[in-house]
């Protein structure tokens, strides 16, 4: 390969790493503002804790859960990550995560820190992040990417495969849910409805705040013990 293409190549990198974890100038002027500045965990601590553990490292401008031992279902000095804030009131929230083969993760929602939580499954709202090889062949589920694990299917299966990024848009506003991932609609909910209710009631949510109609609380990523990537977290209070 000549020097001409490797500088040629090598601008490129520099160029598409400088894009990530921005905004945009319509962003800035909406009111978004980045819950990931692209070099450190500033704004996030482990669940139940206060600072962030060493599994969660920095790599190339994304958030990555570094897996080189398990303890149990976890990364060994890992466990699920949370902003600092508790958010109360609607809002928009972007991210795009990315899988190792047979990855299994999370971006939780609604997440309430509280002693008679002791993980933060058991309190939040749960968009599935994953490799959807690991259920090729199973009969369908609430498993798979952009599902809400045990509660509701995406409409769609819009997935990029293991290795590829993927977008998110969250919305929750006047109390209606809706999700995109990739462009596509995959989530929309009246959370009023009685629908959505016996749907939470179903779950193993219906004894968390969710269950009980509130709608406030961090977000958090979920560490199960298998390696994943995030950047480009924002989010917009509306």
């Amino acid at each position: 390969m000549n020097k001409l293409l490797l500088l040629v190549l090598f601008s490129f990198v520099l160029i598409e790493t400088k894009a990530q974890n921005t905004l945009t100038a319509d962003e800035k002027k909406a009111g978004w503002k980045l819950l990931f500045n692209g070099k450190d965990l500033k704004g996030w601590h482990a669940y139940g804790a206060k600072e962030p553990r060493s599994a969660w490292v920095i790599e190339q401008g994304a958030i990555k859960l570094n897996v080189p031992e398990r303890a149990g279902n976890k990364a060994k000095n890992g466990g699920d990550l949370v902003i600092d804030e508790e958010l109360k009131g609607d809002f928009e929230f972007k991210a795009e995560w990315k899988v190792s083969k047979f990855a299994n993760s999370g971006i939780f929602f609604f997440v309430k820190e509280a002693s008679q939580y002791p993980v933060m499954h058991n309190t939040g709202l749960e968009l599935q992040v994953i490799d959807d090889k690991i259920y090729e062949g199973a009969a369908e589920n609430t498993h798979r990417a952009s599902d809400f694990f045990g509660v509701a299917n995406a409409r769609l299966r819009e997935s990029n495969p293991q290795g590829e990024w993927n977008q998110i848009h969250f919305i929750l506003k006047k109390g209606k849910l809706t999700v995109t991932q990739n462009g596509f609609t995959v989530q929309e909910h009246d959370l009023n409805s009685q629908e959505w209710k016996d749907k939470i009631a179903k779950s193993g949510l219906a004894k968390a705040p969710i269950g009980k109609g509130i709608y406030t609380g961090r977000i958090g990523l979920q560490d199960w013990g298998s390696t994943v990537w995030f950047r480009n977290v924002k989010i917009l209070k509306l």
